[in-house]
This record gives C-alpha cells, sequence and structure tokens, in this order.
C-alpha cells in the first residue's frame, strides 16, 4: 500500500489493466453463450419417390412440384412360358398427376384400368424428422375412389364410392438405410353379397377393412436402392379373406426421376382395392411384376 501512496498512477494504471482484462474476459465468456446456433434443418430424402412399390411414402414434394405417374402391373407369373410369365397377360395400369399447391400438401388425381376406378387424392407432411429434435417423419395420406363402370354395375351412385386413409410413420436411419411402417384403413359402401342359408342377402366381407405394411429402401450407390415390402391384412371377413403381399425390387432415381421395377403380391395399384381383394398368393408363387415411373416438374 506503501509503494501505491508513493506512485498513485502506477496504482491507477494496474487497477484499469485489471479492468480491461476482466472486461475482455466477460465479453468473449458472453459471445460464447448468446452466439447464434444455426438452424438445424430436417433431413432430406428419406425415400426417393412418394411411391414405394404398391404404397405411399412419408414424402410430400416441395411447393409448386408438379408430379406425373405412370405405374404398371403385368399378369401373375406362375402360368410359366404360356404368357411369358405374365407379360403378355391382362395387365393393370394406372395414370396419375399430383401437385404440392403449398408447403407440405401433395393432392392429384389418378384413373386406373381395372374398373375404371377414378381416384382423388391428398398426402400432407405432419411432423419431418430433425437431427436431435424430431426422430421420425409422420404424414397423412387419404383418397376417395369412384368406380366409373357402367351403371348397371350399382343399384345407387353412392355405392360406387371407397376410401381410404393412412398413417405413414418413417425414419432416416443412416446415408444408406431407411425404414417405413404404416397402418390403413380401407372403406367400400358397396360389398358383394350372397344368399344365406336363411333367403336372406348377407355381404361376403366387411366394409371396413385394417391393415399395416412395413417398408425399407438401402442404397446400393447414390442413385440406387434396393426396396422390401410387407403388407398384412388385419381385419377377418366371413369369406375371401385377402392375402399378404410381400414385394421386393430396385429403384433408381435423378433429381427429377423415379424409376421402380418389383416383384409382389399386390395387381391393383389403388391401395383399398390392393388391402380389401388380394388373392394372389405368395405362397403359390403368384407374384406380378410391376414397374413405378415418376416425372417431376418445379414452377
Amino acid at each position: 500500500m506503501k509503494k501505491y501512496k508513493k506512485y498513485p498512477l502506477l496504482f491507477a494504471a494496474q487497477l484499469l489493466l485489471l479492468l480491461l482484462i476482466n472486461n475482455y474476459l466477460f465479453a468473449q465468456d458472453s459471445s460464447a453463450v448468446i452466439a447464434p446456433v444455426s438452424k438445424v434443418k430436417p433431413v432430406k430424402n428419406t425415400f426417393g419417390s412418394v411411391w414405394l412399390m404398391d404404397n405411399q411414402t412419408v414424402m410430400v414434394p416441395i411447393k409448386g412440384t408438379l408430379e406425373f405417374d405412370i405405374q404398371h402391373r403385368f399378369g401373375t407369373v406362375n402360368n410359366g412360358a404360356k404368357d411369358l410369365f405374365g407379360l403378355f397377360a391382362p395387365s393393370n395400369i394406372r395414370l396419375g398427376i399430383n401437385y404440392a399447391p403449398i408447403k407440405n400438401l401433395f393432392a392429384g388425381i389418378g384413373i386406373t384400368k381395372e374398373r375404371m376406378q377414378l381416384d382423388i387424392n391428398a398426402k400432407y407432411s405432419i411432423l419431418k424428422q430433425t437431427p436431435k429434435k424430431v426422430p421420425v417423419s409422420i404424414s397423412y395420406f387419404t383418397n376417395m375412389v369412384i368406380d366409373c363402370r357402367d351403371k348397371s354395375n350399382f343399384t345407387y351412385s353412392i355405392h360406387r364410392l371407397s376410401f381410404f386413409n393412412q398413417l405413414i410413420v418413417a425414419r432416416k436411419i443412416n446415408k444408406k438405410l431407411s425404414a417405413q411402417a404404416t397402418t390403413s384403413l380401407s372403406w367400400f359402401n358397396n360389398i358383394e353379397g350372397y344368399v344365406n342359408s336363411k333367403g336372406g342377402i348377407s355381404n361376403k366381407m366387411k366394409n371396413a377393412h385394417v391393415a399395416f405394411s412395413l417398408l425399407g429402401r438401402y442404397k446400393v450407390t447414390e442413385k440406387s436402392a434396393v426396396i422390401l415390402g410387407y403388407d398384412q391384412p388385419l381385419t377377418q371377413h366371413p369369406t375371401n379373406n385377402p392375402h399378404p403381399n410381400i414385394s421386393f425390387g430396385f429403384e433408381t432415381n435423378t433429381s427429377s426421376h423415379a424409376f421402380q421395377v418389383f416383384a409382389g403380391n399386390y395387381a391393383s395399384i389403388v391401395p383399398q382395392s390392393n388391402n380389401m381383394f388380394n388373392q394372389n398368393d405368395f405362397t403359390k408363387s403368384q407374384y406380378v411384376i410391376g414397374f413405378n415411373i415418376t416425372r417431376l416438374w418445379n414452377f
């Protein structure tokens, strides 16, 4: 203290230096605390297309995306060379077009050869997988289908309608592997009947049908992947219970195209028809070869 009394300017200088050092350290510490954190973005490209063989995926394209779909299913392969393993058998085809008018919504329309089914559909992204925040992506898909065959097939116009609702949960596990699980409810206003033992009319099936599916995709190169799927019916009907679907195939895609070729038991393309009425049995090798082509444009 005597030293500082003798040299007051030295004391003042040292005190000022200590204040400056303390202020600098505090500023450094504060900047480390309040530094803005870069925004964590949702994962991209969980799947390569809105379709994975016979099922919708969790994917919803960005706003302004227009998509055109071509889906084709040949006949069953179990007839062998008689119809060239189903390639020359009666086939089924669907043409569809979809658009994303707003963020997280994809809606469209399609027409299928089987029973001339016209479908109006929509898919909405509820959650998107985000690193360290949201573990999975969730989307909801729904459609309404109108059977456009001749009116002689129906007593009332309302009998032409069927509906499909599906909750889709998916996760991109790593850069190569993605997995998805869904649960669905199908509903048909019109169900075929039969004359029962009491002389009355009973439905062959229930109007509602519950099912689930499991899907997987593993990338083998930057633009190609192996794809697998399993669909399991849950509802038990009085007759004609549908068979499960096992599917497997190969996918290749670019930023604007996706092409999938695969084999599976489903042949109907429209999801509620597949879930309710599939009679192709994989234990009897009743597989069909199919392919999906999608083309995207961004506006």
